[in-house]
């Protein structure tokens, strides 16, 4: 199975990105992400059998996180591949973000690259689909958006690919 771990972002700034997603989609094409608004934690993975050792883990692990802000300011991009909403992870964050990366790195199925691992560039997705020639446009029509919002970094959800979509396998919201 293929699994993706990711923090689903929620309220004002979850909304706003699922609909501009939507808009650039209508508008002009864009294809982004099945998922919804979301930052990744662990990039996809394959794996056989079950996955009863992360669930425990993130069991755990969220039971005794604490809710910790980020902000989402002005957008940004990889190149001409990927169009994306700055995440700032506040210290706080930061640091349950990097304690969680290493409680799954003990997983013998898990392993961490610079993309997923600590030192990713935080970011939540517009467009990430075959961009090279509407890179411009979308990146011409999302500037008339103004884009900053408060977030927490409250959930670990894991996706599992299933009939070519990603359905949501389990949802961990840290316990304050």
């Amino acid at each position: 199975m293929r699994y993706v771990i990711v923090c689903v972002v929620k309220g004002e700034a979850g909304d706003f990105n699922n609909n501009l997603r939507k808009e650039l989609l209508k508008n002009l094409n864009a294809k982004s992400s099945k998922m919804p608004a979301h930052f990744t934690i662990k990039a996809p993975f394959e794996h056989k059998g079950e996955i009863d050792e992360l669930n425990d883990i993130l069991e755990k692990f969220t039971k005794n996180a604490k809710a910790e802000p980020f902000s989402i300011a002005g957008y940004d991009h990889f190149d001409d591949r990927v169009v994306y909403m700055k995440v700032n992870m506040s210290k706080e964050a930061k640091a349950v973000h990097d304690k969680l990366i290493e409680n799954m790195s003990t997983i013998s199925y898990i392993n961490f690259e610079e993309k997923d691992g600590k030192n990713k560039i935080f970011h939540v997705t517009l467009a990430s689909k075959k961009l090279k020639f509407l890179y411009n446009k979308i990146w011409d029509y999302i500037q008339k958006y103004p884009c900053e919002f408060q977030c927490f970094f409250d959930n670990v959800t894991i996706y599992r690919w299933e009939e070519e979509t990603w359905k949501l396998y389990k949802e961990f919201k840290f316990n304050s």
